[in-house]
């Protein structure tokens, strides 16, 4: 409680509210499964799933990832972008 009133953080943030945020933001920039879980030190993948929640952007960024490649033949999509590491 001390630290938390010196880092002038209210009480209706929990310390688990960042953690899920930092899980939730990683597996948006695309750490998978395993990556979570190692991340959050747990060996079963039921707890890693709970963060990939699915946004609209994730939704867009698949469907177009998946449309760049039926155009291309089929094949592998185009390496993601920096402005959007799902690719173009």
């Amino acid at each position: 409680m001390r630290t938390r009133k010196a880092a002038g953080v209210s009480a209706e943030l929990h310390f688990h509210d960042l953690r899920h945020t930092g899980n939730t933001l990683a597996s948006t920039a695309g750490a998978s499964t395993r990556e979570l879980m190692t991340r959050m030190g747990h060996s079963s993948s039921r707890a890693a799933l709970i963060y990939q929640h699915m946004t609209s952007d994730r939704d867009r960024a698949v469907a177009e990832r998946l449309g760049a490649m039926i155009r291309g033949g089929g094949g592998a999509a185009p390496e993601p972008s920096e402005k959007d590491p799902a690719g173009p």
